[in-house]
C-alpha cells in the first residue's frame, strides 16, 4: 500500500474516532416510582402490584400519619405482599401540615415502632421518607427536627423529605435539604384548587429552581388521578380525591392530562435538570379508584409510549337479541363519545344501558351518551342491547 493511502486511511480513522470520543453521552434513564396511599390495603392490591413491577422501580408507601385532631394511626399495609413484591420500599410517614408542632419524642416512637414491625415482619424499608406540608415560616424548625430525628434511625436507612415549590423562595431551604438524602418535589395540587391540578410547564421551571438549589439528588412527584371540587359554605372549595366526602353538591371534576404528563417526561429525559434522579407517581391504581388513571396508562406514560385511544364495538347475539359493547382498545384512558352509531335492519326492541340512551332509526341504532365517565385502557362499556333481524359488526361509527 503506498504511504500517502495509509496516512490518508490512518488520519480518516483518528478523525472518526476523536468524533465518536466528543460524542455527547446519552442522558441516563429517569428511574420511575410509584406511591402506594392507601390506608387500608385489599386483596386487590396483589394484582396491581404484580402488573406494575416491570414499570416501577421503587414503592413508597403510606406507613404512618399524625393529624392534628386524630393524633398518630397506621396505614394497615398487607407487610406479607409488600415483602412478597421484592422490590426496595421507602415507608413514608404523613404529618399533616396543621399539626400545631412538630413532637419529636412522639414521631421517634411513633417511627421507630412501625419500622420495628416492619422489620419483624421480614421487611426492611431502603428509606424513610418525611411527608410534611411546612410553612415556609417554619423550616428552621423542620430543619432541627429532622436532623435530630436522623441521628435516631436505623445505620444505613436513608432519609428524604417531600417538598413544596413555595419553599424555593425560602432562605432556609438550601440547610432543609443538606440535612436529608434527598427530596421529593411534589410539583400538582400545590396552588390553588380553581388553577387545576397540574400545570406542565410552571412544573418544569420549579424543577429547574429546585436543580440550582440542591446539591442531592431529587425526585418529582407527578399526578396521575383527578379530584373533584366541591363548593364550599366559606366560598373555599373542598377536595374530594381517592376518599369519597359525605357532602351533596355539584363536583367540578379535575383530571391530570395523561398527554400532558408524557410530554412533559420526554422534555426530562432529553434535557434532565441536575440532580433529578427520577418520576415518582402518584398513585398506584385499584379497581373502583374512579379518579386515578388506569395502570395501563400510567405505566405507558412513565415508559414514554406513544398514547392512543381507540374505540371498538362488540356485538355478541343469540336469536336475534343482541347484547352491545364498547371496548377501549388503546393504552389511553377515554371519555365516553357523545354518540355511537350501528348499522341495523328490522329492531322491534331497543334499549340503552351505562348512561346511553338508544334510538332506533329505519337503518341505524343511535346511542347518545347522557352522563360522562371514563373508560380504562382495555376496558369495556355495555351500551345496550337491540332485538334486530341483522346489525352489521363492521359498520359502527364512534363521534367523535
Amino acid at each position: 500500500m503506498p504511504a500517502t493511502s495509509y496516512l490518508r486511511r490512518l488520519c480518516a480513522c483518528l478523525a472518526l474516532g476523536l468524533l465518536v470520543g466528543c460524542r455527547p453521552e446519552p442522558a441516563k434513564p429517569l428511574d420511575q416510582q410509584l406511591y402506594v396511599w392507601q390506608r387500608q390495603w385489599r386483596p386487590a392490591h396483589e394484582q396491581a402490584l404484580a402488573e406494575s413491577r416491570a414499570d416501577f422501580s421503587t414503592l413508597r408507601v403510606l406507613a404512618l400519619q399524625a393529624q392534628p385532631q386524630a393524633g398518630w394511626s397506621r396505614a394497615l399495609v398487607d407487610l406479607s405482599r409488600l415483602k412478597a413484591d421484592g422490590r426496595p420500599v421507602i415507608a413514608v410517614v404523613r404529618l399533616d401540615g396543621q399539626l400545631p408542632a412538630l413532637d419529636l419524642d412522639v414521631a421517634r416512637t411513633q417511627i421507630g415502632q412501625m419500622l420495628a414491625d416492619w422489620q419483624a415482619a421480614g421487611l426492611n424499608p431502603s428509606g424513610l421518607e418525611i411527608d410534611h406540608d411546612s410553612a415556609s415560616a417554619r423550616l428552621a424548625g423542620y430543619t432541627d427536627f429532622l436532623l435530630k430525628l436522623r441521628e435516631q434511625l436505623p445505620p444505613g436507612l436513608k432519609l428524604s423529605i417531600t417538598a413544596l415549590p413555595a419553599w424555593l423562595d425560602s432562605p432556609q431551604l438550601p440547610a432543609l435539604l443538606r440535612a436529608v438524602d434527598s427530596s421529593v418535589l411534589q410539583v400538582h395540587a400545590v396552588s390553588n384548587p380553581r388553577l387545576g391540578l397540574f400545570d406542565p410547564v410552571q412544573a418544569r421551571k420549579w424543577a429547574e429552581r429546585w436543580s440550582h438549589v440542591t446539591e442531592r439528588p431529587f425526585y418529582l412527584a407527578l399526578p396521575a388521578y383527578g379530584m373533584a371540587l366541591l363548593p364550599d359554605t366559606g366560598g373555599v372549595p373542598l377536595v374530594e380525591s381517592e376518599t369519597p366526602l359525605n357532602r351533596g353538591g355539584e363536583r367540578r371534576e379535575l383530571l391530570a392530562d395523561p398527554q400532558q404528563l408524557a410530554d412533559l417526561g420526554h422534555q426530562l429525559r432529553d434535557k434532565p435538570p441536575a440532580h433529578l434522579a427520577g418520576l415518582i407517581w402518584f398513585r398506584l391504581p385499584l379497581p373502583g379508584d374512579r379518579r386515578a388513571w388506569s395502570l395501563t396508562t400510567l405505566a405507558a406514560v412513565a415508559r414514554g409510549d406513544a398514547l392512543s385511544g381507540r374505540w371498538l364495538v362488540e356485538l355478541s347475539s343469540q336469536d336475534g337479541l343482541y347484547d352491545i359493547s364498547l371496548v377501549n382498545v388503546g393504552n389511553l384512558d377515554q371519555a365516553l363519545p357523545p354518540r355511537v352509531e350501528l348499522s341495523a335492519e328490522q329492531c322491534d326492541g331497543v334499549d340503552g344501558l351505562s348512561g346511553y340512551t338508544l334510538q332506533a332509526l329505519p337503518q341505524h341504532l343511535v346511542f347518545n351518551r347522557q352522563s360522562s365517565a371514563r373508560v380504562a385502557a382495555g376496558g369495556r362499556r355495555a351500551l345496550g342491547w337491540a332485538r334486530c333481524i341483522r346489525i352489521d359488526q363492521g359498520a359502527w361509527h364512534v363521534y367523535p
